[in-house]
């Protein structure tokens, strides 16, 4: 049993839980899969709708081009097959907000294949889950029921907004993995450009398939393939962030337990999470892919690749999460740890590579997680809303490095490019808060100090660590502007000799 299994105990003994992932990522693309209309958030409802997306007599879906190059540029970016061929069915179901009464989407032939990433537990462990396939979709409407008592609204602005739907194998084991599997995804289609990623504007949404089994019949799964081994799933329908995502696990799992103890047994259905509860209730029995009457689109070809225009896509693609921190390692010296914290987030990563760009990589790491983060998350803003630019910040790690100002005054100088802007070297300026470096001033300082304290400076050679006393006089005395390093180095000649 691995170290990282998650053991639930039950009356009967001990439990394992088994997921899979089915995520639902929102293509960064001006305009729908099968349409030229907009695809903008937060557009007035209705105010994004062609003839194709009302489903009127006679329209004929188009394929975008983007999108499909998109959907590549995923693929590759997930390690995974790029299929050649590949083909678009309907998926025939009724709903208020689906205007055709069947969805278009790819079943027996998606345009990506098997692939893998490496994630990454709180711990610093890694563990690697299987990508099943990516296939391109369009997304259904949106209905609203709070707007009337009597009544359902119908708003058509997100019908026909091309989705990547992402699955994964069952290779998840806990909340925790589950998680940091959403979060890894979220983070590799950020940079590669394909998907903004914000869960709270329904560009990543999560179904979760959960199951529990007995310990050992993973393993066994895992050897032979045969799916026997592992529980009844039911799946987790539109979970919108990773708090959540891990709330529904643990309750869902906890629920497929006591009704196994119980006696009763776990019907295959879709469910929903109340995140005001913390609870899932059932939503309607699980669908099998034939109950949905899958036929291949009458209006749309095949889509037919050809391998130098996935080449040519595969040679485009940026640096990913992984690459970029192994190279923050490597080439600027950075920890594991601090590489992975800047990697881990595409805005952060590309702020941070301007702040450290000529100058010390390590200082620059310490001031972006440390001193930026610490006050971004205390004022609840993002680091594309950042008061101070990078380009500020590079600065100002200039004149630390340079010993033009002490970190102490650093932090000072910050305050002001937070609250008032400005250049950091012209604050420094016209502040006067340039460090005092003059060996002579500082001795001066210094020796006036142990003639006034004679008694303070004999307990030194006893204790040396009472040294500290002197070096904040010093800095007091010169308010803050001596050097540090200099300070200390004068006071250990003069004092222990």
């Amino acid at each position: 049993m691995s170290d990282h299994s998650y053991i639930l105990p039950g009356a009967t003994g001990d439990w394992e839980v088994v997921m899979g992932l089915e995520i639902h990522a929102q293509v960064v693309s001006n305009a729908k899969l099968f349409s030229g209309a907009a695809t903008a958030f937060g557009a007035a409802p209705n105010t994004q709708v062609s003839l194709v997306d009302a489903a009127m007599p006679g329209m004929l879906p188009v394929i975008n081009s983007h999108v499909v190059e998109q959907a590549v540029r995923t693929g590759l970016g997930l390690n995974a097959q790029i299929n050649l061929m590949s083909r678009f069915d309907r998926k025939n179901y009724f709903y208020p907000d689906l205007p055709q009464g069947y969805q278009i989407s790819q079943f027996q032939f998606p345009i990506v294949g098997e692939g893998e990433i490496e994630c990454e537990r709180d711990d610093g462990s890694r563990f690697t889950v299987g990508i099943e396939r990516l296939h391109l979709e369009q997304d259904a409407g949106k209905s609203i029921h709070d707007l009337d008592p009597n009544s359902t609204y119908v708003d058509l602005n997100r019908s026909g907004v091309a989705l990547m739907e992402i699955v994964s194998r069952p290779h998840i084991r806990s909340p925790e993995e589950a998680s940091a599997y959403v979060a890894k995804l979220r983070t590799i289609l950020r940079y590669l450009g394909t998907c903004g990623g914000d869960m709270e504007k329904g560009q990543l949404r999560a179904d979760v398939n959960v199951s529990v089994c007995r310990p050992g019949q993973y393993e066994k799964f895992r050897e032979t393939g045969d799916f026997s081994h592992l529980g009844t799933r039911c799946e987790i329908k539109n979970v919108n962030s990773l708090r959540f995502i891990r709330q529904a696990i643990e309750y869902e799992a906890q629920r497929q337990i006591d009704i196994i103890e119980d006696g009763g047994k776990i019907d295959q259905e879709t469910r929903l999470f109340d995140a005001n509860t913390g609870v899932t209730r059932s939503m309607r029995s699980k669908e099998e892919a034939h109950d949905y009457r899958y036929f291949p689109d009458p209006d749309l070809l095949p889509l037919e690749l050809q391998q130098s225009f996935v080449d040519e896509i595969k040679a485009g693609l940026p640096e990913l999460p992984d690459q970029k921190r192994a190279r923050l390692v490597s080439e600027l010296g950075l920890s594991d740890y601090d590489a992975a914290v800047l990697s881990a987030d595409k805005d952060r990563a590309d702020y941070y590579e301007i702040v450290a760009e000529g100058r010390d990589a390590k200082l620059a790491s310490s001031w972006v997680n440390n001193e930026l983060y610490g006050r971004l998350n205390k004022e609840g803003l993002d680091i594309t809303d950042s008061p101070v630019s990078a380009t500020q910040l590079g600065g100002l790690i200039a004149l630390i490095s340079d010993d033009t100002i002490s970190g102490k005054i650093a932090k000072d100088v910050f305050e002001i490019l937070w609250s008032e802007g400005g250049d950091p070297a012209k604050i420094v300026d016209e502040k006067g808060l340039k460090q005092v470096t003059d060996t002579g001033a500082i001795e001066a300082v210094i020796d006036q100090l142990i003639a006034d304290n004679p008694d303070q400076a004999a307990q030194v050679k006893e204790k040396p660590k009472t040294m500290g006393w002197f070096v904040g006089q010093v800095m007091k005395a010169m308010q803050g502007k001596a050097n540090p390093q200099a300070v200390n180095e004068i006071l250990r000649k003069k004092l222990l000799g």
